[in-house]
């Protein structure tokens, strides 16, 4: 899905704003998915399929929801669970999930600019 080079480019991002508290990265499309990072201490395990429909269809509920709203236009997704958290950074075409232990609003923000801007340089590409 992803040459070396843009893995490489993703994880470095997502590494560079979380550190060591970054547990897993996902690129995804609608129809596929890779993870292209999996911390060394977690198992492969999740069920990334599942995942992956769920927050395609959870970002268009979303995109559509809000876009009306004066809240303006959808940035990014983060979700907390007893374990940790989860952001989603998606285009029109794809996208990016990060899994991280904990970060603050100001970390989160960081991630999802640097990531969207990849995402913005792949799609003018």
């Amino acid at each position: 899905m992803l040459t070396p080079e843009a893995a490489d480019r993703i994880v470095t991002t997502c590494r560079t704003a979380i550190g060591d508290s970054l547990r897993s990265v996902t690129y995804f499309t609608r129809d596929d998915y890779e993870q292209v990072y999996l911390r060394e201490d977690l198992e492969r395990d999740a069920d990334l399929s599942t995942f992956i429909g769920h927050e395609w269809r959870g970002f268009k509920t979303a995109q559509t929801a809000y876009e009306s709203s004066e809240l303006g236009e959808y940035n990014y997704t983060i979700r907390v669970f007893d374990n940790g958290f989860l952001i989603r950074v998606t285009t029109e075409s794809e996208g990016v999930f990060a899994t991280t232990d904990g970060l603050t609003v100001k970390d989160f923000e960081e991630v999802a600019t640097a990531l969207n801007s990849f995402l913005e340089e792949r799609t003018v590409s």
